[in-house]
């Protein structure tokens, strides 16, 4: 297996992660945000209630690797935008990943149980990222790193579940009347939560602006 960033980067003070602390449950939620829409807080918001999360970080990337990047608006200006979904104090806004220097999650969620070894964190995604989970880089290192929560998304339940990264984990598969303990679950662990859905994609966001 390649090696997944290093001790330098992992170590240094120049990456400004949120403040956790030991013990705390936290989720990370990552993506592009371009933009930001009630989806994406329907999720975030689904996960703290239904994982009793004590925060929840967006965590806004550089970039996406599994998608073009060139109309990409800057950092700064998605960081501001999703600043207005992300209410409450449970929920952060960070960009660390730009410090870190890395666009791959395996890179990110492996520096993040180097730094904060006492903090139970737990990755959140949407269905549609399940139905194309196995094409990322070191999915199956994510799974092994920290326990995951799907959250469902408007016509993506189905292609999520039947996809070949849900078969694949399929034994590591939670029950959702549990989702409550999934933080404190070893990885590799996973939970499908339904929620109500909004239909709103940032892709259609995007071509109605254009």
């Amino acid at each position: 297996m390649a090696k997944i960033g290093s001790r330098k980067t992992f170590g240094s003070l120049r990456v400004k992660a949120p403040l956790a602390l030991q013990g705390q449950r936290i989720g990370v939620m990552g993506g592009s945000f371009n933009p930001p829409h009630d989806g994406h807080r329907i999720v975030a918001e689904t996960a703290v209630k239904r994982l009793r999360l004590d925060q929840l970080w967006w965590l806004v990337t550089p970039g996406n690797p599994l998608k073009a990047n060139g109309g990409l608006p800057p950092l700064a200006d998605r960081m501001a935008a999703t600043r207005r979904y992300a209410r409450g104090p449970r929920m952060k806004v960070t960009s660390f990943e730009r410090e870190l220097g890395t666009p791959y999650t395996a890179a990110t969620l492996a520096f993040l149980k180097r730094r904060y070894s006492g903090v139970r964190f737990v990755w959140v995604m949407g269905a549609d990222n399940l139905a194309s989970f196995d094409r990322w880089q070191h999915w199956r290192s994510i799974a092994r790193t920290m326990p995951i929560a799907v959250v469902d998304r408007p016509g993506w339940r189905l292609k999520a579940l039947a996809s070949p990264a849900a078969a694949a984990l399929a034994s590591c598969r939670q029950p959702e009347s549990e989702a409550a303990s999934l933080a404190t679950r070893q990885a590799p662990a996973w939970v499908f939560l339904t929620t109500r859905l909004s239909d709103l994609s940032s892709t259609k966001l995007r071509d109605g602006k254009r």
